[in-house]
């Protein structure tokens, strides 16, 4: 008897395997993503001044403005010298900025360095920096296949350092964007996001940042599997333009442009900016004389032969080229087409 318990004992005491050991490969990748970038990840909260006091009286002007919580979002380290990125709709409104980072009771307050409405981008530097600094490594968003694996980590609802697991769903979409513009070659992923999300990080399976989560499409407003994240190709190019100005500087011709209200072809130029390519070059915008008369301007038909139809055509088309350069518009002119050498000038588009 003795003999035949040791004998069933044998396969357990010489086959047995640890718990790690067990896990599929698939969990110990997703295993390690987390442990590799659970701490570039931070909370995001964001404050805003509003006045303590009734109005008129003698306490409302002075000593009477406090900060006050109106929202939080995710973000992530971008270097050493503490950046942090997340969404401009994130920091939106906001007047003071809290860090807060995994395992660190302490909250680090941030100033905001500069935004980008048009890709929904944003970046801020800590005042102070914790000990220890880890920022994410930033992936490749050109190469990327529809079917792999995508990892979502942030603070969905207020729970902070949520990872949510997915595979790429879609390539370059085109969504609505938050700064009149929309949001073009976006990532779709299946993977959970939700509000709180926005800001974070998205990863590859290597561990390397392939996005930044940004918006959900939703009729409950919670997660549907439809989520979008701006590529990180996007975010490499946009940042350090942010970090060493503020603000993007982006080529412009020097026109307001509006839409031609009888649903004709091209764009009404209502101005032309002083001083700019488009006054040098002689564009004409909508002219009142002194009696009140209005007098139609030039048509934007074309750039460089592409047609524009709206300023998001206008926008995106123009993002291509560098200020300094020549582009040739096409306008119609006293129902005459003519074709016009314009050099684009610079644009603060900050705001």
């Amino acid at each position: 008897m003795k003999i035949l318990m040791m004998l069933c004992l044998l396969p357990f005491a010489f086959g047995a395997k640890s718990d790690s050991e067990m896990l599929m490969e698939n969990e110990k990748n997703n295993i390690d993503i987390f442990k590799k970038n659970s701490d570039s990840v931070v909370n995001v909260t964001i404050e805003s001044k509003r006045r303590r006091g009734i109005p008129f009286f003698f306490n409302y002007e002075r000593n009477n403005e406090e900060l006050e919580k109106v929202g939080m979002g995710s973000g992530f380290v971008w270097d050493s010298n503490g950046h942090i990125i997340t969404n401009s709709h994130v920091v939106y409104g906001g007047d003071s900025f809290i860090v807060s980072f995994q395992n660190d009771k302490k909250q680090y307050k941030a100033k905001l360095v500069g935004k980008d409405v048009h890709h929904d981008l944003a970046v801020l530097k800590l005042v102070e920096k914790p000990k220890a600094l880890y920022s994410v490594i930033p992936g490749s968003s050109s190469n990327l296949q529809v079917g792999q694996k995508a990892v979502a980590i942030g603070n969905p609802m207020g729970f902070d350092h949520t990872m949510t697991v997915g595979i790429i769903s879609a390539l370059n979409r085109e969504i609505a964007g938050f700064g009149q513009v929309s949001l073009r070659r976006v990532i779709q992923t299946d993977a959970a996001i939700n509000l709180g999300n926005s800001g974070g990080p998205l990863f590859d399976s290597s561990g390397k940042l392939i996005g930044v989560n940004t918006m959900i499409v939703s009729p409950s407003g919670a997660s549907s599997g439809l989520g979008f994240a701006i590529p990180v190709d996007t975010v490499k190019e946009i940042v350090p333009e942010l970090i060493k100005h503020g603000k993007i500087i982006r080529p412009a011709l020097g026109v307001g442009i509006a839409e031609n209200p009888y649903g004709e072809e091209g764009l009404i130029i209502t101005h032309v900016a002083p001083g700019s390519g488009a006054a040098k070059a002689g564009i004409k915008g909508i002219i009142q004389d002194r009696r009140g008369r209005v007098y139609m301007g030039d048509l934007l038909l074309e750039v460089n032969g592409k047609k524009i139809e709206s300023f998001d055509d206008l926008f995106h088309l123009l993002g291509d080229y560098k200020v300094g350069e020549d582009v040739s518009i096409l306008i119609l002119r006293e129902g005459q087409k003519k074709t016009i050498k314009v050099k684009l000038m610079p644009l603060d588009s900050s705001d």
